[in-house]
This record gives C-alpha cells, sequence and structure tokens, in this order.
C-alpha cells in the first residue's frame, strides 16, 4: 500500500462516513457525549427490524495524524482499520439488497478505554442490535462487564485471543484461536497416520507462545489417540534420536524466524541423507503464512500449517468484490478489507433473515466467505466461537487448501 494511496483512502474516507444511502444509513464517526441519567435499553416488541442498528468501534486514531507532516511508515498503521471498514461497508451494502435497512454508527475508539466508556451513555450504541469490535483484545476485555450486563451482542473481528480471555457469553469470536489451530493439525495426523508405523515430534523451545501451539496438540493426540508422542528442545537433539523405517509427523511449534529457519534447513538435511534418509513430514505454526522460508526445502517436507483464512483471487465472488472495491473506493483491497466484508455480509444477511431472533440461528447458518468460513459453536461461558479453519500444504510454489 502506497503512500499516496493511503493519503487518498483518508481524504474518501473523512467523506464516506457522512454518506447516506436508501438502505444502509451511517452517521458521522464520533464518541458519544456522555448524558446526565442512563435510560435503559429498548427492547423491540417486534421480531423483524425495521432497521437493524449497527455499531462498528474501530480505532482509526485520525485525530493523531497529521498529513503535512505525516511518513510512510506513520500512514500505513492507520490503513488496517480504513480497509477493515471500507469492506464491511460493503458488506453491509451486499445484504441490504434483501431489503433490510440497516443503521450504521461507527465510532473512533483511538484504541482507549476512555473512549469506550463514553458510549455506554449513547444512544446509538446502547440501543444497537448487533455491536462489531473493539478488534483488539484489551479492548474486547474492557467491554465485556458492560455486554453481560446489558445483554449486548459483541462481535469480535479480529482477536485471536482464547475466549476465556473475556467470559462474555454473548461475545461471538470470528478469528480461530490457538486452541483450534492445535486441535486442527492433530486431529490431521491421527486421521492420516498409523500408529504403528508413525512417531509424533514436538519441536517445541518451550518458550510462552510456543507452548500455547503445542499443547493442544499434544493433548489431542495424547487423549485421543495410541501415537507415541515426543518432545525435543531443537531438531539436533531430535536427530541423535531417530530410528530408521520410521515415519516422523514433525510440528515445529515456533514461529520464531530466527529458529524456525535453521529447524527447517536440519530437517530437509535428514530427510535427503546421501546414505539414506528419513521419512519426514512437517507441520507449521499457523503465523508462518505471513512468513518466507526456503520453499524449494518446506515442499520437500510436505509442510502443512492451519490458517484462519486464504483468498482464492480466482473465485467469482471474490473477482466480484474487487471490481466492487475498486468501483466504489478507487483502490485495491487489502487483507482486512475481504474480512470486513465478510463479517459485514453474514451479520448483516442474519439480521435480516431472522430479525431479534439472530443470535439463535448463528450455530445454524453457515457461511462461505471470501476469506473464510464461518461455522459457530456455542458455550454458555465463553459465546460462539467460529470453528471453521483451512489446512495449507506448500506445493506448486504457493501455498494450496488440503481442507
Amino acid at each position: 500500500m502506497n503512500f499516496k494511496r493511503i493519503y487518498w483512502i483518508l481524504v474518501l474516507f473523512t467523506l464516506v462516513l457522512g454518506a447516506c444511502s436508501p438502505k444502509i444509513r451511517t452517521p458521522k464517526t464520533e464518541t458519544a457525549k456522555p448524558e446526565e441519567k442512563e435510560k435503559p435499553v429498548e427492547k423491540k416488541a417486534t421480531k423483524k427490524f425495521n432497521q437493524a442498528g449497527i455499531s462498528l468501534l474501530i480505532p482509526f486514531k485520525l485525530n493523531e495524524l497529521n498529513l503535512k507532516t505525516a511518513t510512510k511508515s506513520d500512514i500505513e498503521k492507520y490503513a488496517m482499520p480504513i480497509d477493515f471498514y471500507q469492506g464491511f461497508k460493503l458488506g453491509l451494502d451486499s445484504a441490504a439488497t434483501s431489503g433490510q435497512n440497516f443503521k450504521l454508527s461507527v465510532f473512533d475508539t483511538q484504541d482507549d478505554h476512555a473512549h469506550i466508556s463514553l458510549l455506554y451513555k449513547n444512544d446509538r450504541f446502547r440501543q444497537s442490535d448487533l455491536i462489531v469490535g473493539p478488534v483488539f483484545p484489551d479492548g474486547q476485555k474492557f467491554i465485556s462487564n458492560y455486554a453481560k450486563e446489558n445483554n449486548l451482542t459483541i462481535v469480535s473481528p479480529l482477536a485471536a485471543s482464547s475466549p476465556a480471555e473475556f467470559n462474555n457469553p454473548n461475545l461471538i469470536s470470528i478469528v480461530n484461536n490457538i486452541d483450534l489451530h492445535g486441535e486442527k493439525i492433530a486431529a490431521y495426523i491421527a486421521k492420516n497416520y498409523n500408529t504403528a508405523s508413525t512417531i509424533v515430534v514436538l519441536i517445541n523451545p518451550k518458550k510462552t507462545e510456543d507452548e500455547q501451539f503445542a499443547s493442544p496438540i499434544r493433548s489431542y493426540l495424547q487423549r485421543n489417540t495410541g501415537f507415541i508422542v515426543q518432545e525435543y528442545a531443537s531438531a539436533y537433539t531430535f536427530e541423535t534420536k531417530m530410528i530408521k523405517g520410521k515415519q516422523y509427523a514433525v510440528v515445529i511449534t515456533s514461529s520464531d524466524r530466527a529458529f524456525v529457519l535453521p529447524t527447517i534447513e536440519k530437517l530437509f538435511k535428514l530427510k535427503n541423507l546421501p546414505s539414506g534418509g528419513y521419512n519426514i513430514n512437517l507441520f507449521g505454526h499457523p503465523n508462518w503464512v505471513k512468513q518466507n522460508y526456503p520453499t524449494e526445502k518446506v515442499q520437500a517436507l510436505n509442510t502443512i500449517i492451519s490458517s484462519s483464512y486464504k483468498i482464492d483471487y480466482k473465485s467469482a465472488d471474490v473477482i466480484t468484490f474487487i471490481k466492487k472495491y475498486r468501483y466504489k473506493y478507487g483502490f485495491e483491497p487489502g487483507e482486512y478489507a475481504y474480512k470486513g466484508f465478510d463479517v459485514g455480509f453474514y451479520f448483516g444477511r442474519l439480521l435480516s433473515l431472522y430479525g431479534e431472533d439472530y443470535r439463535d440461528y448463528i450455530t445454524k447458518d453457515k457461511y462461505k466467505g471470501l476469506h473464510n468460513n464461518f461455522s459457530f459453536i456455542h458455550d454458555e461461558k465463553l459465546g460462539y466461537i467460529n470453528t471453521s479453519l483451512m489446512l495449507l500444504k506448500y506445493k506448486n510454489f504457493a501455498l494450496n487448501i488440503v481442507e
């Protein structure tokens, strides 16, 4: 994303927020002013919404930006919330074609708890049928008690944190947490490998983030399968314990490139020893999707990683979205524009189809999106959790969906 593009996005953005359409009303971005007395959240008597109210809480922090003095790196950090907002608006536009009217209120939280707390006295926020955001974990933690006390439905659109951190039964978590990633990898190994001939190896440096990924894999395999699970701090220790004739499903639990890169190099050498290599298949951390490793080596190791999203640019739906985004905003959509569209369209459609009862259908209504699929389960303490994620395999110099 270049400087010129972001500059014009910011200029366009100030115009878009005040725009209205027959289907969607978008009041100006604001932080609500407190009232003297709190009013109870109004409950609608009818099942269908006449005009569904949605509050979008995004940390634009445009008050901090001086376009005359800002550097390229200063401006780029503002691209994420703007891309998400623009994608979300397009998704809601698409949902509005069913005939449902939406009132979208956009609030700049400035990533600040004081600004969020002011919303508690804002009528449009308090009467919202759905709240999307805050986007960061700290904001979700801050708002959780208020949401529980007032029975507000909150969508966490971008945070990959465990729902247990928020303890909010009305929370809808879009992004898969690390436990789900670990269980997905473990379930694939259990399904596709023979317990009699395969040894599962976790190369785990034991840092906190490494253990967060290793724990659900270890737990799943020990609980549900008869696999031998071995654990080593490095590939060099693993080498001393290897047995010829065994198949190895090796999971590197780290996303620290300084550790991962030499580990991949070592495993590649072990698989391709001149005297006859070992049978090694590799599984990696989900953060690898945004990292670069030697393609020929990860492919030779049949490497598979889990991912919360994958955009198929050949898909007809994606091509249509790109054309609409270009037409409306004049730029190419970024990663967060796709995520915003899916959230906006999915929940706009739910509100349109099911009215006030839409929460009853979250676990029933499956969705195939531009960047990921939505398939929710419900936990009485943790809320609604999206369990749909995918496995990607390095093949033909690209990451391809396995399942």
